[in-house]
């Protein structure tokens, strides 16, 4: 492999004018920077969990790296190419027998990976985006493989614990690794037999498998995301959760909240899954694990001296030990207010900034339906998709979600008119069943507020909810206002003006979790 490198490093290799040759090398690859151009060649290494150790074996993988990676990022990588030899000389893509095989990649701006570049909410948006195309685009594993079986799944979990068990390198932290590794157990306990169900269901996939920041790049208005796994099918063939978990416990690490939670429901709102919510405490604090390990070995190999990797090991234990604790009572609230009022405007600032799952009414409605957000319907003031009887259905399925949610300690805002009592008495039991805190959100705007939004978004159509001023005006009539009781739980909201958020996560409070009764 020496001999290769350094013919590589030589201009004349390459099928093409070079004036430069960069060589960077990680623990299993050599990568030269050619050009535009990036060349992979994987080392004869068989690290266990990977084996590289024969060229037949590397060019197998090459071509996987290739076929798994362009699902995501399909103008990076190009192909799998040979290396061929004459001779001394070695020859990119040259003619005869290969001795050696490389992926070839399209090179871009690493200012864009998203590690290092300034996040916001077009590029979370794009993300959630490609990454709820990408997972429904990819085949359920068959039924009789053994990967998304709950012992397959556990493995990796109970093995990285082990494995920093075995480097002894912090002695100090054995009893919170003992206890932690339990509450995971715990938590697998709990979860099992959904991790079973969502396997029939269809949910384990080819995913990315490594689906982390320094993995995605925005570039060019676009999001790649690259590097996924093809050495070890038992990595890639998950949960789509597990391959979420990942990028949302990067993000939350790194003290972006924010845009969490706007990829959780972004994401939650393009698929559906809204049961995958249920594990992603587990598989971030699995996650978390697997990076405490990584930051372990190393310091193994520094000979435990680096400051960084002690600090990098504890965050992370830290953060995993938050993802498996016990949470705090958590809060159902749902929107009253009318068409035009800015219920849907306002949860979508709350959810991010508050942190809770954002159910909405329009999307659930066309969901049940088999409709495109954005899609119309045509249908007349209750009639079509608006009958009561579709109503109803609505309604019951923002409730089955919601309870969901609750009992995976996540607080919710469902997002609907909320006009009539028995639909916001339903959820204040709803709420009381769950143990879970409960408010009212009056969102309320002038008439002529109303009338004006309306108008504006019937004209210009693109957005889920096909209220018109027809809706309205049967709305303003049939409403029922709170009751004194509901008062009691109602927090005012006037969308006319910016939200004093930190008065109302306080007005959200609550006690103590209470048992679910």
């Amino acid at each position: 492999m020496n001999e290769l490198v350094a013919a590589l490093l030589k201009p004349d290799a390459w099928p093409f004018p070079v004036k430069r040759v960069e060589h960077l090398e990680t623990h299993i690859s050599h990568l030269f920077l050619v050009g535009d151009y990036v060349y992979k060649v994987k080392k004869p290494v068989d690290l266990g969990f990977l084996d590289f150790s024969t060229l037949e074996r590397r060019r197998f993988f090459c071509e996987e790296e290739v076929r798994l990676n362009s699902r995501m990022a399909p103008g990076i990588y190009l192909a799998a190419v040979p290396i061929t030899r004459n001779g001394d000389a070695f020859q990119v893509e040259g003619e005869g027998v290969p001795v050696e095989y490389t992926v070839k990649m399209r090179r871009f701006d690493q200012a864009g990976l998203l590690d290092r570049h300034p996040l916001n909410a077009e590029i979370i948006d794009a993300l959630a985006q490609r990454v709820a195309d990408f997972h429904a685009s990819i085949p359920a594993a068959p039924s009789e493989s053994e990967w998304g079986r709950p012992e397959k799944v556990w493995f990796p979990v109970e093995q990285n614990y082990r494995q920093v068990r075995e480097l002894d390198l912090f002695p100090q932290f054995a009893h919170r690794l003992t206890s932690l590794e339990e509450k995971a157990r715990q938590c697998f306990r709990e979860i099992r037999d959904l991790v079973e169900q969502r396997r029939a269901e269809g949910f384990i996939r080819e995913c990315h498998g490594d689906m982390h920041l320094g993995n995605i790049a925005w570039v060019e208005g676009e999001v790649l995301v690259f590097d996924g796994i093809e050495f070890n099918p038992d990595l890639r063939w998950i949960d789509v959760a597990n391959d979420i978990a990942f990028l949302l416990m990067d993000l939350e690490y790194r003290g972006e909240q924010r845009m969490a939670w706007r990829f959780l429901n972004r994401y939650l709102e393009l698929t559906g899954d809204y049961a995958a919510a249920r594990l992603l405490p587990f598989y971030k604090a699995y996650r978390a694990m697997v990076r405490a390990k990584v930051a372990a070995i190393r310091l193994a190999q520094e000979g435990g001296e680096s400051e960084r990797l002690q600090q990098e090991f504890t965050g992370y234990l830290e953060y995993a030990e938050r993802c498996l604790a016990p949470g705090g009572r958590p809060v159902l609230c749902i929107t009253h207010g009318l068409s035009g009022s800015g219920k849907s405007h306002f949860c979508l600032g709350m959810r991010e900034r508050l942190g809770m799952i954002h159910l909405r009414s329009d999307l659930e409605r066309k969901r049940l339906f088999g409709l495109a957000p954005e899609a119309g319907s045509r249908s007349a003031v209750e009639g079509g998709i608006y009958t009561p009887e579709a109503t109803q259905r609505t309604y019951g399925r923002l409730q089955e979600l919601a309870g969901e949610l609750l009992d995976g300690g996540y607080s919710v805002v469902v997002d609907a008119t909320f006009l009539e009592a028995v639909r916001r008495a339903r959820f204040r039991a709803l709420a009381e069943a769950h143990g879970a805190c409960f408010r009212i959100l009056t969102i309320e705007a002038p008439e002529s507020v109303l009338r004006e939004r309306v108008a504006v978004r019937s004209r210009e159509g693109g957005d889920p909810s096909e209220a018109d001023l027809a809706v309205l005006e049967r709305q303003l009539e049939k409403q029922e206002p709170l009751t004194p009781a509901e008062v009691e739980s109602a927090v005012r909201v006037d969308t006319t003006r910016e939200p004093d958020w930190e008065a109302l996560r306080k007005s959200l409070a609550c006690g103590a979790r209470k048992e679910k009764r």
